[in-house]
Formats: C-alpha cells, structure tokens, sequence
C-alpha cells in the first residue's frame, strides 16, 4: 500500500552543537565527555546533562571526524574480494571473531569488506574510501606496490597479507599452508602409503591455500622414490564426491590427504558407500587424513586423523596490529602465526 503521505525525509542527524545547547554547555565540553577525555576537565554533573542531552536527541559521534581530530582512523578493514569469498570453516570463523572482539577492547571498529577484484589497485582504491586505519588481506589476488602505495597514501598506516610472501611496504601475516601438506604427507608416508591422492577443492578462492598444501605433500613424497601424488578436484556435495569414489579404482589410491575435515568427511562417506574399508590398520585400507580437526570429525567412525593448526591467540594479533597502526614507520616484516601437527585417529 501506498503512504498517502509520500516518502519520508530523510531526517538530519542531530549535532554536537545541539548536544551543547540541549545541556547547556560548550561544543568543547561535549566533546570532551563523548570522547571519553572529561576526566579532570568536566564535572561529573555536567558530564551527566551531556550524555542525558545525546541520549534524548539520539546523538552519535561521527567516526570520520573523530578520526580527522585524533590524526589517525578507528577502522581495521579485513579484506574479502566478493567474487571469490571462499568457504571459511568453522576454525577460521572462531579465531576471526575472536580477533574482532580483541580489536574491538581496542577501540577500532572491525569492517568486513567485499571489494571488486579487477586489479590490485581497483581494490585498494575501494577499501582507502573508508579511511582504514589499517588493512589485512584474509585471501584472494595478492596486493601488489602500488596497491600498497595507495593505501599509505591515503592513511592507511598499517597494511598487512596472507603469505608466503608482500608486496614492498606490507607486513606478511604467514600461517604456512605448506607445512600442513608437508606434515600430513609425512604422516601418511610413515604408515606405509605411497600412493597419494590430495583433494583441491573445486570452489572459486582456495587455491591460495590448497595449492601449498599440495606442494607441502609432494615435497614430503620427494625424498621417497616410487611414492604417487595425484591431486583430485572436488566440490563440497555428495554428488561430487560419489563420483570421485567411483573413480577411485582407475587410480589405486592407498591415501588421501583433503582440504579439510568437511572434505575429508563428504569424501570418506562417499568412499565408504562405494565398498572402501577405511582406516589405518591395514595396507588394503585407504587412509583418509583432513585438516582443521574439528570436533564433528572426532565424533566419526572411524574418528577422523586431521592436521591440526595451533595459531597464535587472537588478541595478539589484535594487538600486532595495533602497535603497527600506532607506528606506522615500522619496517615490513614476516609475522608467524602459527604451526601444524598431526593429530593421529583411527583414519589413517
């Protein structure tokens, strides 16, 4: 239905200088008690009629001019390029709350940001519109210098990307993807496997990660003449991968390595409904091992083997990130996040 009154207006935000006058002070004092900077400089009463005055007229600090007056933005910007979100698993989806509420106890406002993916430069230009005080990568096409240079130039003071390595001026944020395909190829090779498939997943934007997990399998199988590693694309449903087992015999598999537990899980389900005995107690079992050891994958039978990431504690990255936007001349560097070992189950 209709309004007969027509749209509405959009109404116009209420002011500081609103604020003042609806208390009876100053902007100066308004200021002072909204940004937290009223002790020793306004009174407790008059600290009260303010935040009385912004509650009744719905006042809210705007966040570019308090950025412009501090010299310095609130907002840490994680970039995700729209048309390649990939399929973030449970383990990334924690630790990333956890890094935003951390970010969060530090005053900056955490914005998840999909931005176009033409160019390098067509993203930064994107997330530099939101005067970022500083801007992590969580995937996709790498940065490159003056990408970079756009950023810095637009205040961004910290820019920061996934491994393995940055573009000049950026930090590297390094969780090797690499070793966890080198840890599980070891594995499996220490049981006796030689014939090794990996699972690439065949959705848009894991390959930055699936790629070295990879190479991490066939740099283990290198020191092994004789050993096979065949990587196998597969979507995450159950068609896929009833196909994938169906396949199963023109390979000879003896092992696989997935992605992660979800595609471990889909894969030996499907495995298992073709015929295939899984486990790690007989040579004519295919082991099966995934990564991020989620607890779902304990609860299978049998439990699941996964490659198990310890990263370093959220807030301390937070914190990283923190003392980078607060000196902004700090030389780029390599900063480690974490390591991966096997958590050896029934599996494989």
């Amino acid at each position: 239905m209709t309004d007969p009154a027509g749209p509405r207006a959009t109404p116009t935000p209420p002011t500081s200088a609103a604020v003042a006058r609806r208390a009876g002070v100053s902007r100066a004092t308004v200021s002072y008690v909204l940004n937290g900077q009223a002790a020793g400089r306004v009174g407790e009463h008059a600290q009260a009629r303010v935040r009385a005055a912004a509650e009744e007229l719905g006042y809210v600090p705007h966040a570019a001019a308090r950025s412009l007056r501090a010299g310095r933005g609130s907002i840490v910007l994680l970039a995700a390029h729209a048309d390649t979100v990939p399929v973030f698993g449970p383990l990334f989806t924690r630790f990333l709350a956890g890094f935003q509420t951390a970010l969060h106890g530090l005053g900056y406002t955490v914005v998840l940001h999909g931005a176009p993916a033409a160019s390098p430069v067509a993203a930064a230009r994107a997330w530099a519109e939101l005067r970022p005080a500083a801007v992590l990568t969580l995937h996709g096409p790498p940065l490159d210098a003056a990408a970079v240079e756009l950023l810095h130039r637009s205040g961004t003071a910290a820019v920061l990307t996934h491994g393995p390595s940055a573009p000049p001026g950026a930090h590297t944020l390094l969780l090797d993807q690499r070793e966890a395909g080198l840890r599980a190829g070891e594995h499996l090779l220490a049981g006796g496997r030689r014939r090794i498939g990996v699972v690439r997943p065949a959705e848009p934007g894991l390959a930055t990660f699936a790629e070295p997990r990879l190479a991490g399998v066939r740099a283990a199988a290198a020191a092994h003449p004789g050993v096979r590693v065949r990587p196998l694309d597969l979507a995450l449903t159950e068609e896929s991968a009833a196909r994938l087992a169906a396949d199963w015999p023109r390979w000879d598999l003896d092992a696989v390595f997935a992605y992660n537990d979800e595609y471990a899980m889909l894969l030996m389900r499907a495995l298992q409904d073709a015929g295939r005995t899984i486990g790690a107690g007989s040579r004519d079992h295919i082991a099966v091992v995934g990564a991020d050891d989620l607890l779902l994958a304990r609860l299978l039978r049998p439990r699941l083997t996964s490659v198990r990431a310890e990263i370093t504690a959220p807030d301390r990255i937070a914190e990283l990130v923190d003392t980078l936007i607060r000196a902004p001349g700090t030389a780029p560097a390599t900063h480690r996040l974490g390591t991966f070992h096997v958590q050896a189950r029934d599996s494989g």
